[in-house]
């Protein structure tokens, strides 16, 4: 019940992100004087809307996102008379690129505000990398269902009955050396009865005895096998730092820097993770790494609240966040940063048109256009599809 929760809250976040990055635009548009015909929550078929003054609000079948129509967005629209000395195509360059990039703004300024959330109720997490086996979250363990989803589970798990501390530098499983997560994991998952880590805290190299937690996982194949799980993730942050909220605000602000970084990174290897979703698809072990679909960011959300880690869950809903701010200004079409492009193209042409002696050129023609942004559309498609299954095949797992 606790993961479904998490689930549904976490895709309810999803949908609220793009309902604020649609909001962006339109109160962009209006403040600057433009004509908002329509905003509306989602796609498919109409289940309500309202008008209130010029604008039509609604609500659709699919929450998938959303839209906002501007009158004028491009050249190729149709314009009541009414509506021609306000089309959006015919505003001054810093009109069109304040609303182009208002609702990229908007993802990052939610980015931001739940970021001062986290500091201010559970504390910022340091993302300088760690050592690899160094544990981080610890909860209870859940079993898989046949259909391989995590059940519910309450309570603490080995880890914490044990007495394993976040920090804790494991450096032996059972007796066996381990540099590397994965084996920890291995080593961790073959255990049939009380065991040891040996661990490195504070100076000091401790044995500690753990009794695991035995359970039934399934493969993609649905065959089920028992597996030693002890409750406890990896440690991708380090201890966390609480601030006030005069505090935070600093903070919060060298953090989300921190995090933009690390955002463009992630952007940067995309192309190059394809293989590596592929691999998950077809039975490879799924690198965490990868990029996660809608769908999968929600179950991490659903696995976060599972084990109580509501700090991790809005850390996740921030970083989203921030990724599709991002990734919207790439500068290619459909996406926000193609329009911002067209935008700048033609204020630079006509610099150099006006020097000449020579008026305005003409919008650019979207038709011309469109191939290319059919391709965008098609790859950007089948790559969200792949992540699609990779998430539903073999889906990203935060505790072992």
């Amino acid at each position: 019940m606790v993961f479904a929760i998490g689930f549904a809250l976490f895709a309810l976040g999803i949908t609220v992100s793009v309902a604020l990055h649609e909001c962006g635009h339109m109160w962009a548009a209006q403040a600057t004087g433009m004509k908002v015909r329509r905003y509306f929550i989602g796609f498919g078929p109409k289940v309500f809307s309202f008008r209130r003054g010029e604008t039509e609000y609604g609500l659709k079948a699919l929450p998938l996102g959303g839209f906002c129509d501007i009158a004028g967005m491009t050249a190729l629209d149709e314009l009541e008379p009414e509506e021609l000395d306000r089309a959006m195509y015919r505003q001054a360059t810093w009109k069109r690129l304040f609303v182009m990039s208002g609702g990229i703004l908007m993802n990052f300024l939610l980015g931001y505000l739940l970021i001062v959330l986290l500091a201010v109720t559970w504390g910022l997490p340091h993302l300088t990398q760690p050592p690899e086996t160094q544990l981080g979250a610890m909860g209870c363990v859940s079993s898989q269902g046949p259909d391989g989803k995590a059940l519910p589970c309450t309570g603490t798990g080995p880890a914490q009955q044990a007495g394993l501390q976040r920090g804790d530098l494991v450096t032996a499983v059972n007796g066996t050396k381990i540099d590397t997560w994965d084996q920890f994991k291995a080593e961790t998952e073959k255990q049939t009865s009380q065991f040891t880590y040996t661990i490195e805290r504070d100076g000091q190299t401790l044995t500690v005895p753990v009794t695991p937690q035995l359970v039934t996982v399934y493969d993609k194949d649905g065959k089920s096998k028992t597996v030693a799980k002890v409750g406890v993730g990896q440690d991708s942050s380090g201890p966390p730092v609480e601030y006030d909220l005069l505090g935070a605000i600093p903070a919060a602000g060298a953090f989300t820097g921190d995090m933009a970084v690390r955002t463009v990174q992630s952007l940067a290897q995309m192309p190059q993770k394809v293989g590596d979703l592929w691999e998950a698809v077809t039975g490879g072990e799924r690198d965490p790494e990868t990029p996660v679909s809608v769908y999968g960011a929600s179950r991490i959300g659903g696995e976060t609240a599972e084990h109580g880690l509501w700090g991790l869950f809005i850390l996740v809903l921030a970083s989203l966040n921030f990724f599709l701010g991002a990734f919207n200004l790439l500068p290619l079409l459909p996406l926000d940063g193609g329009h911002i492009a067209v935008v700048l193209y033609e204020k630079i042409r006509n610099i150099f048109r006006n020097r000449k002696g020579l008026p305005d050129g003409a919008p650019v023609d979207y038709l011309k256009l469109m191939p290319a942004t059919y391709v965008v559309v098609v790859l950007g498609g089948a790559y969200m599809l792949l992540t699609l299954a990779a998430d539903i095949v073999n889906p990203v797992k935060l505790f072992p």
